[in-house]
């Protein structure tokens, strides 16, 4: 469904992704793992056609109305409610204003759809984002750090959000630095290090092929031992 073959990205003379290739299947939670600066959002904003590769080939299979979008910038209008937020959007993929709070309840803040987002909370305008992107039940959805800033049981709803969408048949890719969050929720997994992948597969794969078990799998060991660095340090 989602594919990079030997994509590289540079901005000037830095190289941000170095021959970056990996593969996604239909209906997959694929985990995009590694701190901020790695080149995490980079290849989202190349999968969405928000900027070019400068080398390699990549593919999505779904066209860019069947797709959902939601990124740390969130984009939302902050004089409008957000209802309106939502409205707009429901007219340009064509979904019934009926959906807008339907979207709005499944993120927890149906309560809050007459307030502007100039009055909501970082989270808050976090949920609204996610609200945005799942309006018109996206084929692909791409998720960067979807429940950072979140308290811990909003947390855990967005997680059953994202597995009700892959039952429904959506393809998620999401980015994260929770090692946690990944091997709850993730297929397979990709480790980012300065613009490179260090290891690929799933969380349990990785984890038993580097001796990485506690109690469960440990990503966060794999990450320290193929790159010296934890992956909540800032490699910038």
């Amino acid at each position: 469904m989602i594919s990079m073959n030997n994509i590289v990205k540079r901005f000037g003379e830095k190289t941000v992704l170095d021959k970056v290739t990996f593969n996604v299947g239909a209906g997959e939670i694929f985990g995009l793992l590694g701190p901020s600066g790695a080149g995490k959002t980079t290849i989202i904003n190349i999968l969405a056609h928000q900027i070019s590769a400068c080398e390699g080939e990549f593919n999505v299979g779904a066209k860019p109305l069947e797709t959902g979008l939601m990124l740390e910038q969130d984009g939302l209008y902050n004089r409008l409610s957000a209802a309106e937020n939502l409205n707009l959007f429901a007219g340009i993929y064509g979904v019934g204003k009926a959906k807008v709070q339907e979207a709005l309840n499944s993120v927890g803040i149906g309560d809050a759809s007459k307030r502007p987002v100039n009055k909501l909370s970082k989270g808050m305008r976090q949920r609204l984002a996610l609200a945005r992107a799942i309006l018109h039940k996206p084929k692909i959805l791409f998720l960067d750090e979807p429940t950072s800033n979140l308290d811990p049981n909003t947390a855990v709803g967005i997680h059953k959000l994202i597995f009700g969408l892959r039952d429904e048949g959506t393809t998620i890719f999401l980015t994260t630095h929770n090692m946690d969050e990944a091997v709850h929720l993730c297929n397979n997994v990709a480790l980012l290090h300065q613009g490179n992948i260090v290891e690929y597969g799933s969380p349990l794969e990785i984890c038993e092929k580097h001796d990485s078990f506690k109690t469960v799998p440990d990503l966060e060991a794999v990450f320290i031992k193929l790159t010296g660095h934890q992956i909540k340090e800032v490699a910038v």
